[in-house]
C-alpha cells in the first residue's frame, strides 16, 4: 500500500472542513426549505420561504446572521470524520484495486471508481450520522443550545436511536453522491488535462460538472433524509411516541402523495449552489495540499 496512504485521509478531512466553513449558510437555507410544507407535520405545515434568497434574507432579519451558522460545529465535526474517512477510503481503495489491474491503475476504470466511491461514501456517512442529526436540528432552529447540550438533549429524549435517525437515507444519499461526484471529477480532470493541464482551472471545471450530476441524483434522498432526521420519537411514558414517517420508503411515498413529485426537489437550487462552491473549495484545497508532497 505504500508509506503515503495516510495522506488522502488527512487532506480529505482538512479540505472538507475548509469547504464547509465557506458554504454553510447555503446549506442552512437548503435544510429549511426542505423542512417546510409538510402537510402531515403540524410543526412545519407553513411555507415560510419562497426560495433560497427569501430564506436567507428572512433568517438574517428575524434571527440574525448568526442563525445562518447555527449548527456549524456539528457540521465541522461531521466533516472531520466523514470527509476524512470518505476521501481517504476512496483514494486508498482506488489505488489498491488499480494496482491489481493489468494496466497497474494507469487508466481510469469507471466501474472500479464507482464501487470504491459508493463504499467510501456510505460507510463514512453512517459513522458520522449523529453529527448530521445535530446539524439538522440546529439549522431548523429547534435546538439553540451548544453542541454538547444538544447532544445530551437528543440522547435523553430519544435515546441512542435518535442520534442515528435517518441513517438509512443518509448513507444511501452519501453513497449516491460519492458514486457520481468522485468518478466524474476524476474522469473530467483526466479528459481536460491535455487542454488545461493539472491546474486550478481544470480542477474548477471538473468540480462544477461533478457537483451538477451529484445534485440531480441526490436531492430526493436528501429531502427524505432531512425530514426523517428532524422528526422526533420522544420516549414518553404518558403515551405512545408520535411518528410521522415510518422509514425511507414511507417518507418518500407520503411526500410525493401529499406534496407532489417536485417536493422531492425542494432545496435543489441551494443544494446545487452549495455543492458547486463546496466542491470547488474542496478540490482546489485538496489539490494544493497534494503539492506539498
Amino acid at each position: 500500500m505504500g508509506d503515503r496512504d495516510w495522506r488522502p485521509f488527512i487532506y480529505g478531512g482538512l479540505a472538507s472542513i475548509v469547504a464547509e466553513f465557506g458554504t454553510f449558510p447555503i446549506d442552512t437555507t437548503k435544510t429549511r426549505l426542505q423542512i417546510q410544507g409538510q402537510k402531515i407535520d403540524p410543526r412545519h405545515v407553513e411555507l415560510r420561504y419562497t426560495g433560497m434568497v427569501d430564506c436567507f434574507v428572512k433568517t438574517s432579519r428575524q434571527e440574525g446572521i448568526k442563525a445562518l451558522y447555527c449548527g456549524i460545529w456539528p457540521a465541522v465535526l461531521r466533516q472531520a470524520t466523514y470527509g476524512t474517512i470518505k476521501f481517504g477510503t476512496y483514494y486508498s481503495l482506488k489505488k489498491a484495486l488499480g494496482a491489481r489491474r493489468a494496466d497497474g491503475g494507469a487508466a481510469e476504470h469507471l466501474p472500479t471508481d464507482t464501487l470504491c466511491a459508493a463504499l467510501a461514501g456510505g460507510l463514512s456517512s453512517a459513522i458520522a450520522n449523529p453529527t448530521d442529526v445535530l446539524k439538522v436540528r440546529m439549522q431548523v432552529g429547534d435546538e439553540k443550545r451548544n453542541l454538547v447540550r444538544c447532544f445530551v438533549s437528543i440522547h435523553r429524549a430519544e435515546g441512542v436511536a435518535g442520534l442515528w435517525r435517518g441513517v438509512g437515507p443518509t448513507s444511501q444519499r452519501a453513497a449516491l453522491i460519492a458514486a457520481v461526484e468522485l468518478p466524474v471529477y476524476d474522469a473530467c480532470k483526466r479528459r481536460l488535462q491535455p487542454a488545461l493541464g493539472d491546474a486550478p482551472l481544470n480542477h474548477l471545471a471538473s468540480s462544477l460538472l461533478a457537483s451538477l450530476g451529484s445534485a440531480v441524483a441526490s436531492t430526493p434522498l436528501d429531502v427524505v433524509r432531512t425530514r426523517l432526521m428532524n422528526q422526533r420519537n420522544v420516549k414518553d411514558s404518558r403515551g405512545p411516541a408520535q411518528r410521522i414517517y415510518r422509514g425511507t420508503i414511507d417518507c418518500f411515498v407520503q411526500t410525493v402523495r401529499n406534496e407532489g413529485f417536485l417536493a422531492l426537489y425542494k432545496g435543489f437550487v441551494p443544494t446545487w449552489l452549495r455543492m458547486g462552491p463546496w466542491n470547488i473549495i474542496f478540490f482546489l484545497t485538496y489539490e494544493q495540499l497534494k503539492q506539498f508532497y
